[in-house]
């Protein structure tokens, strides 16, 4: 487990169209930790994860996002992405037309390029992974006919998921951000999705599980959990926390229980 968090987020303020929804967010997640972020809806938590990756519709007005030791609040998404961030999501888009294998390629080959320092934000020209060895990296994760269907569209909820967990796989990234990926998934799904996280987790990755439920945190084990609320972390504690969540709900978390994250 690394010494310095690679994800540190200090003091974060975000609003969207002049609301403010973030309101002193401060979070540390190191490579080799899994962290699950719950809380009831309207909390923030979607919109956390949305700022973190640069969504431009979330306005940060005060606070700093550091991603090895960097700010990375002036970064594009794809910049953001090729430095080693990623986001699952909870409603991934279908997109008829593009099959999954051209899909990953194109995203692992802009994942293996440099990130730009020439403030253009383009993706410098670098030579990417073979054909040949592209097609023996999937086979190992994936059925052929999976590939060879367009991106997402006429998946099931958990193929959806699965797709996603399939891209971490594949771009390896340092931190990877789970948006509620539990959502709309049967126990069969969600099984097979958290075992897959499983097989990813390990000293190379840090991991931040968005959920508003504890069923997910059955199967991928957190090192630690924070409790949102009213767009800050109002309660952290170790994953027995989660437990206690689902006996009591959030309503007894209240203001004298405020524990800074760490």
């Amino acid at each position: 487990m690394s010494q310095t968090p690679e994800l540190i987020v200090k003091d974060l303020h975000v609003a969207v169209e002049g609301k403010e929804i973030l309101k002193g967010l401060s979070l540390e997640v190191r490579k080799g930790e899994i962290h699950a972020l719950m809380g009831p809806n309207g909390s923030g938590k979607s919109t956390f994860a949305n700022t973190l990756m640069g969504h431009p519709k979330y306005e940060v007005t005060s606070g700093e996002i550091l991603f090895k030791g960097e700010s990375i609040l002036e970064m594009e998404v794809d910049e953001r992405s090729r430095a080693g961030l990623f986001m699952a999501f909870q409603y991934p888009v279908a997109i008829p037309g593009l099959s999954m294998a051209n899909f990953l390629r194109s995203a692992l080959n802009a994942r293996l390029a440099p990130v730009a320092t020439d403030g253009t934000g383009k993706v410098p020209t670098k030579k990417g992974i073979a054909p040949k060895e592209f097609r023996e990296l999937l086979r190992q994760k994936m059925d052929e006919k999976f590939a060879s269907r367009y991106l997402n569209d006429g998946f099931s909820g958990g193929e959806k998921k699965r797709a996603e967990i399939l891209q971490m796989a594949l771009l390896k990234p340092e931190i990877a951000i789970m948006d509620e990926t539990d959502s709309g998934l049967d126990i069969d799904a969600l099984r097979i999705v958290s075992e897959g996280v499983n097989a990813i987790a390990g000293p190379d990755i840090g991991v931040l599980v968005i959920t508003h439920y504890q069923r997910i945190l059955n199967y991928i084990k957190p090192d630690k959990v924070h409790v949102m609320m009213d767009g800050r972390i109002t309660l952290s504690g170790g994953p027995e926390l989660a437990l206690e969540l689902e006996k009591k709900g959030y309503n007894w978390v209240g203001e004298g229980k405020e524990v800074a994250a760490q």
